[in-house]
């Protein structure tokens, strides 16, 4: 394989690109920062096709990178493979509002064909390639320049071994039949919705204790605006506020700018300062969430909660039998949300009665919540045996201890 040197050049990029353009696939990786930052600097870009391999640098003055992206956003003939490729394509989406397709991640692949939950990438080329990687430069600065020769290396080699590795893992789905599972699970790695950054949206994931309605209502608007301030600075939302202090203050309200300064989390200067008086007139505006945005208790277990608990607990270890007898991470088939969720009596919208994961394991996880499915142990192993077949075993077992008996009896 060809590795070009370090990519700035404007023209030498659109050729690679136009090159890139009639492949069957491309292999892609970044590399980033954003421990001090809310949106990430991209600081590199690595891609091959198998046969050549570039990194380009996205920071050098005047750099082009429209036909890179062009490529991975706009042309559907070309297959765009990463490995773990969720930021990676959250900052593709960042750059122009799309994301890669169609698309390959590696590491949800690895998964179906039973390689571990999360394989990480050098265990990936280690297991594949028998390549142990040099791991020095991994907590490199990547926005730093000039990049050294080893660092260089160390990003390329990100997809170089990638692009050997595909086709190998390609022909193995292949002959376990799975790749119509992948499929679906590619489909929502591409999907746009997951990487739009909705500030109305972000108290969702901010714990918050009750469900009192006026508290909800600030801690909304709260979030978004911490959310807009943390995008409009371009810093991590924790350097705002973090999310304790977020939560005490929507449960909490001080009940004038001055009283903030004694908010645990907050510096003596919010007391005084332009950004408390902004806090402020969001807790004054702030308004009761409507019952029809209250979020549903995923997974809320009744009154028999023990009693539940116990069959969730069975459920994991029907999902435990069932990933090793397909040979498949357990994290693919089912999360423990979605056990909880179908214990609690939940059947809409919980992906694991949708689709491939029904019929590989949703339908039996139903059949034990309903009775229709036993574990029984049988030659010193852990069987699950639905009760259609259970009756079936028993009365031929019946019949030829009958036929036996008949025998002696002659």
């Amino acid at each position: 394989m060809h590795i070009h040197n370090l990519l700035t050049d404007n023209q030498d990029i659109a050729d690679i690109c136009a090159r890139f353009a009639t492949a069957d696939f491309v292999t892609v990786d970044t590399e980033f920062m954003r421990e001090n930052t809310y949106w990430p600097i991209l600081c590199l870009i690595q891609i091959s096709d198998g046969k050549e391999a570039a990194a380009i640098d996205p920071l050098f003055k005047g750099i082009d990178l429209e036909p890179l992206l062009d490529l991975l956003v706009n042309n559907e003939d070309v297959l765009k493979i990463f490995h773990a490729g969720g930021q990676d394509v959250e900052i593709i989406h960042n750059m122009t509002g799309k994301t890669p397709h169609p698309i390959f991640d590696t590491q949800i692949a690895a998964m179906a064909i039973g390689q571990s939950e999360q394989i990480g990438y050098a265990n990936l080329v280690d297991s594949w390639l028998g390549i142990t990687l040099d791991k020095g430069a991994r907590f490199t600065d990547w926005s730093r320049r000039p990049l050294n020769t080893r660092q260089l290396e160390y990003a390329v080699a990100d997809v170089t071994h990638l692009a050997e590795i595909f086709p190998m893992m390609l022909e193995k789905l292949r002959e376990t039949g799975r790749g119509m599972w992948i499929n679906a699970e590619m489909e929502k790695l591409a999907d746009p919705e997951n990487y739009i950054n909705d500030p109305e949206k972000s108290w969702l994931r901010v714990k918050s204790q009750g469900r009192n309605l006026d508290m909800l209502g600030r801690l909304k608007a709260l979030a978004a605006w911490r959310e807009k301030e943390a995008q409009s600075k371009d810093l991590p939302r924790g350097r705002i506020m973090r999310d304790e202090t977020l939560a005490d203050i929507a449960a909490h309200p001080p009940k004038d700018q001055s009283k903030l300064g004694q908010v645990r989390g907050l510096s003596s200067g919010w007391k005084n300062n332009d950004i408390g008086a902004r806090l402020m007139d969001i807790i004054d505006q702030a308004e009761p969430l409507s019952r029809d945005d209250l979020p549903q208790k995923n997974g809320r277990r009744p009154k028999n909660g023990k009693a539940n608990a116990l069959v969730t607990d069975l459920l994991k270890l029907l999902l435990k039998i069932r990933s090793a007898e397909m040979n498949v991470a357990s994290r693919l088939l089912a999360r423990a949300d979605d056990l909880d969720r179908i214990v609690a009596g939940e059947r809409e919208g919980v992906p694991l009665l949708e689709g491939w994961r029904y019929e590989e394991f949703g339908r039996d996880a139903l059949d034990l919540i309903e009775g229709r499915v036993s574990f029984t142990v049988k030659d010193g192993k852990l069987k699950m045996t639905h009760q259609q077949e259970s009756e079936t075993e028993a009365a031929a077992e019946t019949e030829t201890k009958a036929e036996s008996k008949a025998a002696d009896a002659e």
